[in-house]
């Protein structure tokens, strides 16, 4: 993974997001080690669960500690927490800008309104939620309203979950614990009929000389200037790959006639199973 991380800075990739409760913990502490002799050359983004004021403080400083640096470039809130109010949240986010360790913030898979409370506080660097040609979601209030106010949008899942690289067919069964099977949109009676966006996707790979992967990465650049997906992958073959996107240029007509045909197919299924889904898109409790 390291080798990885440092052959992705060398081609190009300047920023590296992570979590505490990737490993858990060990995410961390790998892209520290990694990225140490060009900390200065990249940005980093990181995200806390517990978000009690004197937790996040307590967390951050583990993050430090494992990531070898003096400071978290863009730390999120990983998801709303519905015991605190998000202006407490904010709050102590703010202490440790002032003191240096925290640059930047944003906030994942939050609810629009508890999106305008933070940025009131103090303005929202970034929203992180699951955004690509397999859930289009964002598109109907979160987009909108980070151009309304000037936050960027970064895509966790830009590849749906391996499913639109093509890894995934109607004969595809999973493995006990992994989440996908547990997600409507792959269930037996819906995966025939999403696969007619894999085929979207095929065809025009095949005209551009392009990878499946490529064509959905670049989908999502092409959106907005201020969409930036991240992938992620443990094999070095892929992060190639997938950093290939960068350079695949369909014209403006190309992409009308693209997202025309993808108008056409609907998706069935729910994105997530539901215990993971009712912690999507909350709201936090108002401040007392």
């Amino acid at each position: 993974m390291i080798n990885i991380i440092r052959t992705a800075y060398d081609n190009g990739v300047t920023l590296f997001d992570t979590a505490e409760v990737y490993g858990p913990l060990e995410s961390e502490r790998i892209l520290g080690e990694a990225v140490e002799s060009f900390r200065n050359k990249i940005v980093i983004e990181t995200k806390f669960f517990r978000s009690r004021p004197e937790q996040i403080k307590e967390v951050v400083e583990g993050m430090l500690k494992r990531l070898r640096t003096d400071r978290i470039d863009l730390l999120y809130q990983h998801r709303v927490d519905r015991n605190v109010p998000i202006e407490d949240v904010v709050g102590a986010i703010k202490d440790l800008m002032t003191q240096g360790k925290v640059l930047h913030y944003g906030l994942s898979e939050p609810g629009i309104q508890t999106i305008r409370r933070a940025h009131a506080v103090h303005p929202v660097t970034a929203i992180q939620n699951e955004y690509s040609l397999l859930w289009r979601g964002p598109e109907k209030d979160v987009v909108p309203l980070c151009e309304e106010l000037g936050i960027g949008f970064v895509p966790w899942s830009p590849l749906g979950v391996g499913f639109l690289t093509g890894a995934i067919d109607a004969n595809t069964r999973f493995a006990q614990g992994d989440i996908r099977g547990g997600e409507g949109r792959f269930l037996p009676e819906n995966l025939p009929n999403n696969l007619a966006l894999v085929e979207l996707i095929k065809k025009w790979a095949v005209q551009k000389s392009a990878t499946p992967a490529q064509i959905s990465l670049a989908w999502l650049l092409a959106q907005k200037p201020w969409i930036v997906p991240i992938p992620g992958t443990t094999q070095m073959a892929h992060m190639i790959e997938n950093n290939g996107a960068d350079h695949v240029r369909l014209t403006a007509d190309e992409w009308i006639s693209f997202n025309t045909d993808l108008a056409k197919i609907e998706i069935k299924g729910l994105r997530l199973p539901q215990g993971v889904l009712n912690m999507s898109g909350v709201e936090a409790p108002a401040k007392k």
